[in-house]
């Protein structure tokens, strides 16, 4: 379980933390057995939201409520392993860096198609994103007071914070860990939901994109000039033999593109449209730290914007993660 593989790892660190659970709206068993570790485990805090908001909006409610000088962000599906966490500390401490990112080194426990896409995106990722972060590196990392803080402070929408952290530029390190086998369940990121994730990391970090639907006209355009200038040449010839298929041919290929570039642009614009509306990405039903009431109350909003005006509502990422030196 666990947090019977967390626990002996952070009591072994010497120093007070707190772990924040962050409960991304779940349907089944999981409230109850929450609150049923924090009752044995004091030291756990738990926020849940009042729907499912998907992961890196759990990871942004996590990080808007983190208190401590040091922020770890970790999946409680053990495929990446708490005893790397005070590896993680004493590299930043030793290195005197801001970010220290778990690398997976070794992803055998992955489906084949899970490393080749995963391989894929970060290939693509590296060279249309200057500042890409680590290769292989998810969202399993270590962040400083000060990084946690720039990260709040952000106020845009679909942030993938495996991006948003490195943009930062701050100084970073890498530890490398290998990747185990899922505990329990199942993976929550199907292909359509990593698909998302990439569109949502290229459109958020690139404008590459733009760039290749403007390459996309520049050659067809190049392409048209030249098919006039051969059918030109044919007229005064008298080789003009009207084909139905070098017509069909041409035509599927200009719409084709130009669907592509529409697709590009309408991506970016519903970014825009989707920042001017302002909604939150998710909203808290409990905090277990807060004094509003019980389980089941009214529903608190909060969202990407949240900390601009309250910095201290902050915490960590995704289930499991964990404060060191209050």
């Amino acid at each position: 379980m666990f947090v019977d593989r967390l626990r002996p790892v952070l009591d072994g660190i010497g120093e007070s933390y707190e772990v924040l659970v962050v409960d991304d709206g779940s349907t089944d068993a999981t409230p109850a057995l929450l609150e049923r570790i924090r009752r044995e485990w004091p030291q756990t805090r738990v926020v849940r939201l009042r729907a499912n908001s998907g992961h890196q909006a759990a990871l942004s409610a996590g990080l808007a409520r983190a208190r401590g000088d040091w922020v770890a962000s970790i999946d409680a599906d053990l495929q990446d392993p708490p005893e790397t966490i005070p590896k993680m500390l004493a590299q930043a401490r030793g290195q005197l860096v801001d970010v220290v990112y778990g690398v997976r080194t070794d992803r055998r426990t992955d489906s084949m198609f899970k490393r080749n896409t995963a391989d894929l995106f970060y290939r693509v990722m590296g060279r249309m994103v200057t500042s890409s972060g680590p290769s292989h590196a998810g969202d399993f990392r270590l962040m400083s007071r000060a990084t946690v803080d720039a990260v709040n402070l952000l106020p845009e929408h679909h942030r993938v914070l495996r991006l948003v952290v490195p943009a930062l530029g701050f100084p970073s390190d890498n530890v490398g860990y290998e990747r185990n086998v899922r505990a329990a369940g199942k993976s929550k990121y199907p292909f359509v939901k990593m698909l998302r994730l990439s569109v949502d990391s290229i459109t958020g970090f690139t404008t590459a994109p733009l760039r290749l639907a403007t390459w996309f006209g520049i050659v067809g355009g190049l392409t048209a000039l030249l098919l006039l200038l051969f059918a030109f040449v044919s007229f005064l010839t008298g080789h003009t033999a009207p084909g139905w298929t070098s017509t069909f041919v041409v035509v599927s290929a200009v719409g084709a593109v130009q669907l592509l570039c529409l697709g590009m642009l309408g991506e970016y614009v519903g970014r825009i449209y989707t920042q001017l509306q302002g909604r939150p990405s998710y909203f808290v039903a409990y905090d277990s730290l807060a004094p509003e009431g019980p389980p089941g109350g009214p529903a608190r909003v909060a969202g990407d914007d949240d900390a601009q005006g309250r910095r201290a509502d902050t915490s960590s990422e995704t289930p499991g993660s964990e404060r060191t030196g209050r």
